[in-house]
């Protein structure tokens, strides 16, 4: 693998590590922001699937579309397809919990639902990524 492209990978995946680590210190902080925690959890797996499409020499989109790049991810290995529903539920937390027009109350649960998925994704990816 040429520098530029392992650089590129690596600042993704150190991205979505940092949004990994953002939920799990907000969701501890003891304060009721699960609206964020649920935008970092979308933030980390779409740094991940961008990860594997640069590691696939795939144009990555400025989308934050999960169900669309877990397609493309598909497309390069079946695998990702399995990630279908996850990015359909967290790719509503690109967006909506950031303005107030789109607020919702989000629970505790829904917010560790969230971190898992990620954590989920995120370990998927790396095993793919480095093996």
């Amino acid at each position: 693998m040429d520098e530029a492209k392992d650089k590129a990978i690596k600042r993704w995946l150190i991205k979505a590590e940092h949004d990994l680590i953002a939920t799990k210190v907000m969701n501890a902080s003891g304060q009721p922001i699960e609206d964020i925690v649920c935008f970092h959890a979308q933030q980390c797996v779409e740094k991940c699937l961008k990860a594997f499409l640069a590691f696939k020499d795939v144009h990555i989109e400025k989308t934050h579309d999960l169900t669309r790049l877990v397609g493309i991810c598909g497309e390069k290995d079946k695998e990702f397809y399995r990630f279908e529903d996850l990015a359909d539920k967290l790719s509503s937390y690109a967006t909506a919990p950031r303005y107030p027009d789109a607020w919702r109350e989000i629970s505790s649960g829904e917010a560790m639902s969230a971190i898992k998925d990620a954590e989920e994704v995120m370990e998927f990816v790396r095993k793919k990524l480095f093996v």
